[in-house]
C-alpha cells in the first residue's frame, strides 16, 4: 500500500470571484465549475489530482456558437454551471441568463454542451429549457439521464418565487426533455430553494439544494427519497451547511451553494461550497463569492459536515485535513496565487477574461512582438465592445503592476489600469489627453448611482513626456491607491485613495461578482486607437 500524510487545506480553495460551484470526480481527477457571470469565456473549470493542489483549465465557452452575452447587464451571464461525467463524456449544463433584475420575470435560456475531454472539443449546445435557472444532470446507475432546475413563478413575490425544483427525463439521441414534468422539491422554511443537485448513494437519492438567498443567510439544505421523483425527506439535522447563526465566531460566512463527490479512492466523500469573508470590521466581500471544502461523514445514510474537531455540524470549516501520498509536497496552490508575471508572447494567459464576447478584432499577440496591442473599444460604461482583460482579486493584500506605451491626441481616447467590480463601480488610472496639456495622467472614478446615472469624477491631471509609463496599484485590506513613474524606479502615488470595500456584492447592492484588476483602451472616436502594454504583475501575498 502506497504510503500516505495529511495535509490540512485551508479553506477558501478557490480564492477570489469563485461562485456556485460543481464537482465531479473522473478519471482520477477533480474537476470545478464556477459560474463566471458577464466575464467571457464563460464558466471557470479548476482541476486537482489531491485536493491540494489546483490549476486552471480553459474556459470550455470561448467560441460565440457557444456563448454570446453582448448586451447582456452585470451579473447577467453564466449562472451555477454543473459539470459531470458519464458515458465517457464530460456533461457542462449552463445557463445564460439574459435579463433578472428588470421586471417580474427572469430570462434564462439553459444549455448543455458535452465533450470527451475536459480541455473538448466542446459540442454544438443544445436549448433546454429557460423556466427557471440553476440546471443540472443527473446520471441515474440505470442509464437514465435526469436534468433538473429551480422554477422561477413570476405571478409570486419574494422567495415564493423560487417555487420550486422541477426535473425531466433527458433522452441523449433525440437530445430532447421528456413531456412529464416533476415538482420533486418545494424547498424548506427557509426559503428561495436554487441551485440543485441529485446523488445517489446506497439506494437513497439525495437532493442538494441552496436556499436563503446567496448572502449571509446562505444555507445548503438536503433531503433524501427512495424514489427519484420524490417525495424528498429533509434532513433532521438540515441545514448541512450554513454560516447563519454562527457569524460572531467564524470566518467563512455565506456558506450555501454546492455540491458533493467521491474522493478519487471511494473512501470519503467531499463537499464544495459557496463562501464569502468580509473585510474585517465590514460585511463586504471585496473578493466575491469564493469556493471553500469540507468532508461529509454519513451517519444513518444521512450526509454530516465533519469539523476539524471530528463532531459533525453545519459550521463551514476553516480548514480540512485531507490524505494525500506522501511525496506531496503538501503546498497548497490554486490559479492566480502567489507572485504571477504575465506576458504575451503564447497570447492570453489563462487567468485574464475579457467581457461579454470574445475580444477577437480587439488586441493583438503578434503584431508588437512581446506585448499586447489593445485597440480602443467602447467606454467603460458599455454592456457591449468593451476593450479590457482583468483577473481576479484573489487576496486581501496585492501589488500589480503593467507598463503602458500609449501616445492619445484626442480626449475621447485613454488608456490603463482598471480597478472594477462593473460598469458602475471601477477605478480607472488613465493615460489620456488634453486640449492644453498634451498627454495626461489621471485617475477616473465610477460609482454607482444615488439617483439616476452612476457619477463619473475625473482626478487631478498630470503632464506626461512621451514614452511609456509603468503603473501599480496597492492594495491592504481596506485601502488602496494608484502609483505611476516613466522610468520604472522612481514611482509617484497619485490620488484618490481607493477603496475596495466599494468593489463588492454588499456596496453594489444586488450583483454576484468580486474584484478584478487589469487593463483597459478605450477610443470612443474610430474604435482603433491602440495601447500596448509589455506584462501584467500581480504579487498576492494573502498566503505568503
Amino acid at each position: 500500500m502506497e504510503k500516505e500524510k495529511i495535509v490540512r487545506v485551508s479553506n477558501p480553495i478557490l480564492t477570489g470571484f469563485h461562485a456556485d460551484p460543481s464537482i465531479c470526480m473522473a478519471n482520477g481527477e477533480y474537476f470545478i465549475a464556477n459560474s463566471t457571470f458577464e466575464w467571457y469565456p464563460g464558466v471557470e473549470i479548476s482541476r486537482s489530482k489531491d485536493l491540494v493542489h489546483w490549476t486552471s483549465v480553459p474556459s470550455p465557452l470561448s467560441e460565440k456558437r457557444l456563448l454570446d452575452m453582448n448586451g447582456e447587464k452585470f451579473s447577467c451571464g453564466i449562472w451555477a454551471p454543473c459539470l459531470s461525467y458519464s458515458d465517457g463524456l464530460f456533461w457542462l449544463i449552463y445557463t445564460n441568463v439574459r435579463n433578472w433584475n428588470v421586471g417580474p420575470h427572469k430570462d434564462c435560456p439553459n444549455y448543455l454542451t458535452t465533450a470527451p475531454s475536459i480541455e473538448g472539443p466542446w459540442s454544438d449546445p443544445v436549448f433546454l429549457n429557460a423556466s427557471g435557472f440553476d440546471v443540472s444532470m443527473f446520471h441515474d446507475d440505470d442509464g437514465r439521464h435526469w436534468y433538473i432546475n429551480m422554477e422561477w413563478d413570476y405571478r409570486e413575490t419574494g422567495y415564493r418565487q423560487f417555487s420550486g425544483i422541477v426535473m425531466r427525463e433527458y433522452d441523449p439521441k433525440t437530445k430532447t426533455l421528456g413531456a412529464e414534468r416533476h415538482k420533486i422539491f418545494k424547498g424548506t422554511d427557509i426559503g428561495g430553494v436554487e441551485g440543485p443537485h441529485l446523488y445517489k448513494r446506497n439506494g437513497w437519492y439525495y437532493i442538494a439544494a441552496a436556499e436563503g438567498g446567496t448572502d449571509y443567510l446562505h444555507a445548503l439544505t438536503v433531503g433524501r427519497s427512495r424514489s427519484v421523483t420524490g417525495p424528498y425527506e429533509v434532513h433532521p439535522n438540515n441545514p448541512l451547511i450554513s454560516g447563519w447563526g454562527h457569524d460572531d465566531h467564524i470566518s467563512i460566512h455565506k456558506a450555501g451553494h454546492g455540491s458533493w463527490c467521491p474522493s478519487i479512492d471511494g473512501k470519503r466523500t467531499y463537499l464544495v461550497y459557496l463562501c464569502g469573508r468580509p473585510l474585517p470590521g465590514t460585511t463586504d466581500c471585496v473578493l466575491g463569492r469564493e469556493t471553500a471544502l469540507a468532508e461529509i461523514e454519513w451517519k444513518d445514510d444521512w450526509p454530516y459536515v465533519k469539523e476539524p474537531d471530528g463532531t459533525l455540524d453545519n459550521v463551514p470549516p476553516d480548514y480540512v485535513d485531507v490524505p494525500v501520498s506522501a511525496d506531496n509536497d503538501g503546498v497548497q496552490s490554486a490559479p492566480g496565487w502567489g507572485k504571477n508575471h504575465y506576458t504575451f508572447e503564447k497570447g492570453i494567459p489563462v487567468d485574464f477574461k475579457t467581457l461579454r464576447t470574445p475580444a477577437e478584432g480587439r488586441y493583438s499577440t503578434t503584431e508588437r512582438k512581446g506585448w499586447l496591442r489593445m485597440y480602443g473599444g467602447q467606454s467603460p460604461w458599455s454592456f457591449y465592445e468593451q476593450s479590457i482583460f482583468c483577473r481576479r482579486q484573489t487576496d486581501f493584500k496585492f501589488v500589480a503592476e503593467t507598463k503602458i506605451d500609449f501616445e492619445p491626441d484626442y480626449f475621447q481616447q485613454y488608456a490603463g489600469m482598471v480597478y472594477r467590480y462593473d460598469e458602475e463601480t471601477q477605478y480607472l488610472l488613465s493615460v489620456g489627453y488634453s486640449e492644453t496639456r498634451g498627454k495626461i495622467l489621471q485617475v477616473n472614478t465610477i460609482m454607482p448611482p444615488q439617483t439616476g446615472l452612476a457619477s463619473w469624477q475625473q482626478g487631478m491631471e498630470i503632464e506626461l513626456k512621451k514614452g511609456p509609463v509603468w503603473m501599480r496599484l496597492e492594495v491592504d485590506g481596506k485601502i488602496g491607491w494608484f502609483s505611476w513613474s516613466q522610468d520604472g524606479k522612481v514611482f509617484h502615488k497619485i490620488r484618490p485613495i481607493c477603496e475596495p470595500a466599494k468593489l463588492s456584492d454588499e456596496y453594489c447592492g444586488m450583483g454576484f461578482t468580486g474584484a478584478f484588476v487589469g487593463m483597459f483602451c478605450v477610443d470612443t472616436e474610430f474604435y482603433k486607437k491602440a495601447a500596448d502594454f509589455e506584462y501584467f504583475d500581480y504579487h498576492g501575498m494573502d498566503r505568503e
